[in-house]
């Protein structure tokens, strides 16, 4: 009886010692008192590096490219009043250009260097003359009825100025002038108006004689 009780203190003994020494191996980590606490003890990822954008080149703007006269429409003598030519037959697409010949009193229309049309014109008085430059068209008004001069009809009109200067069908004939607009016979002003869009130039000028292979810009 006396061996059994020692014997059984003897494991007790050995399992208290066993048991403090596990203790005792295992490192001590202490639980964080809270989420917050947590939650900071984790690394913080380092954030990441954005790469550097080089800055955006700014747009170069359009130039206006050579527009070199390909063709002439063969039209024999000088151009009477009322008389028209229109021949776009077989004529490629290409931008659209016009010219007013004070001098001649002429209009011609060019599409990729092609003239396509041409026609006798009316324009303004020493009072009111036909200005020279180059004008981009900047609206268009089929049945166009002029605020300006007592409800005057200007058909196919087709605006140069602000003040008032712009294409349209007139009644082209010997010893008629203009309020400084360029006026054409209806039938070509139609066919003018529907060839031309919003941005497309006429370019006036006095005596400026162009023959094939003549760039156009600049004239």
């Amino acid at each position: 009886m006396d061996a059994r009780i020692l014997l059984a203190s003897g494991f007790v003994a050995l399992a208290a010692i066993a048991g403090v020494l596990v203790v005792a191996a295992a490192p001590e980590k202490p639980a964080p008192a809270s989420l917050a606490e947590a939650r900071l003890a984790a690394p913080t990822p380092k954030p990441a590096q954005k790469r550097a954008q080089k800055p955006a080149l700014p747009p170069v703007p359009a130039k206006d490219e050579p527009f070199v006269i390909k063709r002439i429409l063969p039209i024999k003598g000088a151009i009477r009043y009322g008389e028209w030519h229109w021949d776009d037959a077989g004529v490629p697409p290409g931008p659209i250009m016009v010219t007013v010949d004070l001098k001649a009193r002429v209009i011609s229309v060019f599409r990729g260097g092609y003239e396509i049309g041409a026609a006798a014109v009316l324009l303004g008085t020493d009072d009111k003359p036909t200005p020279l430059g180059i004008f981009p068209i900047t609206q268009k008004d089929r049945n166009h009825v002029s605020n300006i001069y007592t409800g005057a009809p200007m058909p196919y009109m087709q605006r140069l100025t602000n003040d008032g200067i712009t294409l349209h069908g007139s009644d082209v004939a010997l010893g008629y002038a203009s309020h400084g607009c360029v006026g054409m016979p209806d039938a070509f002003a139609a066919k003018l108006f529907d060839t031309t869009k919003l941005g497309d130039k006429v370019y006036i000028t006095r005596g400026k004689q162009v023959g094939l292979g003549d760039n156009l810009v600049g004239t």
